[in-house]
């Protein structure tokens, strides 16, 4: 074999024993990287809850990076268009703009209403009768949490290929690298990944309020018209009102992410509604007035849609060269497109498990790990984010028409919730001023839902119309076992009380030894009828094991089964359902199963693990109780 070949059994051995070191050593590895379990009084503490100045950069990461992508996404649409459609950057941007002053006015309107959590799913569980407005409110928006962090990552990978063209064909491995990198710092828990997130984003905040000031200063001193700047007003030949709609949809990308605040309002330190309005104001005015800078710098200096540049790099290169400044940018729009996703990471694990106890998903969604952390939820939104980048090579214009549909459909649902509130509540101060806003607020998100799905369908959006139906068939099919299940399990407190039965004890046996006699000895201690049971495959074996019975002083009574095929499964159902037969209908059939346990794991690779195999089948297929009896060997 050749130099390469032997390299490459040399890698795959070295991480197959780093593997299996790992997973001996799970829990020194696990502490290494997540930290020492916390108790869960630490809720209760301020150490796991945020000040309003931390969680704007921590829950608005998804919203505002988006303008790093945002306005290039609706420029795309038009690229076909030529240089005559530039202009239209500043309109698409200035209704984006409106419409998150709609959406942050409408959801300060939720965090009013509902103090303790106003995101659209608690506001549509609280208003509509129907569970499936609901379901479709959480189901929409964790599709979009998944989307968030597909595409987040992705236009991160876009904006350092943009600097270092090199590093392009590596774009998805990395991303995928990222994303396990999330995964770990989420893991640690809210106010560790908090304190590590919050200043990233603050420097790319910094980073675009600089570049938007220079953008300025330069054209008070060169014009605000400058030679590139292209002609405005102009209407291209070939523009129609779809193509103008599909762009304005593109565009709204920018504007998910509104709802991470009031999902997590629980995380605020009190006041918690407050803070919740605090970092929604400062957030608006943050957002619009980045995005509205940064279109116009785009439009004065007629930067165009180039698929290994993105508009933001061209626009800080033309700005300040590529030095130090420019890789600042460059680095903070990485850092801050990353850790957007973070946002994401916390709100579909906190919906998860609000969703999950309301059991419409498995509950195991709404258990917190070692960190007080929603483990489950971030390592399912990480699993599916990773499938997607992976299967969309990390292509942030092939994710795009995906994204936005599910949020604004949960927009919607909550704006219509909140109508609801306000004529139910109609003696509360302003009243009808807030459903005014709600109200508008539900047509305008009902409007761009729609002009979604009608754009983008063709591009991809087709599969969150089907894939968003399927989870919330599947979030009600969850609720209904949940509630077949306690039906079941529900218990008559006056009738219904403990009685003792017959119990007959089968110890099933591999020989004389003493593992059987381990077990033997624990059937006899509990005072029931014990019964050995040996299944041979030959007369040999079925007549050694019945002499040395005989010699071992027949502890209890002992039944040999003959297996022509060499089963243990045939012989043993056949005997219990004779048992089930002759039984009582109130006994019980208690198996017992020896089994010795290694020292070490490798061992169990010399050992067959008939009992783990013969445990799994009687409990899927027999009425008994099954008991394995340990016996753990010395060495």
């Amino acid at each position: 074999m050749g130099e390469v070949e032997w390299l490459n059994i040399f890698v795959i051995i070295v991480v197959a024993f780093v593997g299996w070191q790992a997973i001996s050593h799970f829990n020194f590895v696990k502490h290494l990287l997540i930290g020492r379990p916390m108790k869960s009084e630490a809720l209760r503490s301020n150490r796991t809850l945020l000040l309003w100045w931390i969680a704007l950069p921590v829950l608005s990461a998804d919203l505002y990076s988006s303008v790093a992508y945002g306005p290039e996404s609706g420029m795309t649409e038009l690229v076909q268009l030529g240089p005559g459609a530039k202009w239209l950057i500043l309109p698409l941007a200035l209704a984006t703009v409106v419409l998150l002053a709609m959406l942050i006015s409408s959801y300060i309107m939720g965090v009013i209403a509902y103090p303790n959590g106003g995101g659209a799913y608690a506001i549509a569980k609280n208003n509509f009768k129907q569970p499936w407005v609901a379901v479709t409110s959480s189901s929409a928006l964790l599709i979009d949490y998944v989307l968030t962090v597909a595409v987040s990552v992705s236009a991160a990978m876009a904006s350092v290929a943009s600097a270092y063209p090199a590093i392009a064909p590596y774009r998805t491995t990395l991303a995928l690298i990222c994303i396990l990198a999330l995964v770990i710092i989420n893991l640690r828990g809210v106010a560790e990944a908090a304190s590590l997130l919050a200043w990233p984003t603050f420097l790319f905040m910094a980073g675009m309020l600089t570049l938007i000031f220079f953008g300025f200063a330069d054209e008070v001193r060169h014009g605000f018209v400058q030679a590139a700047t292209p002609a405005f007003g102009t209407v291209p030949k070939d523009l129609t009102v779809l193509l103008v709609l599909k762009a304005f949809s593109s565009t709204c990308s920018a504007l998910t992410g509104i709802d991470t605040i009031s999902n997590s309002l629980p995380i605020f330190r009190v006041p918690k509604q407050k803070n919740a309005i605090k970092t929604y104001v400062a957030l608006g005015i943050l957002e619009a007035v980045t995005l509205l800078g940064f279109a116009y710098h785009l439009y004065v200096r007629g930067i165009s849609v180039n698929p290994n540049n993105t508009m933001l790099s061209q626009l800080a290169g033309v700005t300040f060269g590529h030095g130090w400044v420019y890789q600042l940018i460059i680095w903070s729009t990485f850092a801050v497109l990353i850790l957007a996703a973070n946002a994401a990471f916390n709100g579909f694990s906190q919906l998860a498990a609000i969703v999950a106890s309301d059991g419409y998903l498995p509950r195991k969604l709404a258990q917190r790990g070692d960190r007080l952390s929603y483990s489950n939820g971030i390592l399912m939104v990480a699993a599916l984010a990773g499938l997607l980048v992976a299967i969309f090579h990390s292509e942030t214009n092939s994710l795009i028409p995906l994204y936005a549909i599910g949020v604004f459909i949960s927009f919607t649902i909550a704006q219509t919730g909140l109508v609801r509130r306000w004529n139910r509540v109609k003696g509360r101060r302003h009243w009808r001023i807030y459903r005014a806003i709600n109200g508008f607020g539900a047509v305008v998100t009902a409007v761009v839902a729609l002009i979604f799905a009608v754009t983008k369908f063709m591009g991809g959006a087709w599969l969150i119309t089907v894939i968003l139906p399927l989870f919330v068939h599947f979030s009600l099919t969850i609720s209904r076992h949940y509630r077949e299940v306690a039906g079941q399990l529900r218990i008559d407190l006056v009738n219904d009380r403990p009685a003792a039965h017959k119990v007959t004890s089968i110890v099933l046996i591999s020989g004389i030894h003493r593992v059987v006699n381990n077990t033997l000895s624990f059937a006899k201690s509990l005072d029931t009828h014990v019964i050995a049971v040996y299944v041979g495959f030959d007369d040999a074996s079925i007549e050694k094991v019945r002499k040395r019975w005989q010699e071992w002083g027949s502890p209890c009574e002992l039944i040999v089964l003959k297996s022509q095929y060499r089963s243990l499964l045939a012989p043993i159902a056949s005997f219990i359902r004779k048992l089930e037969a002759e039984k009582g209908k109130e006994d019980y059939i208690h198996i017992l199963l020896p089994q010795f346990i290694m020292r070490k794991g490798w061992h169990n690779l010399l050992h067959n693990q008939s009992a783990l195999i013969l445990r799994t089948w009687l409990v899927l297929h027999k009425d008994v109780v099954v008991t394995t009896v340990p016996f753990h060997l010395k060495r």
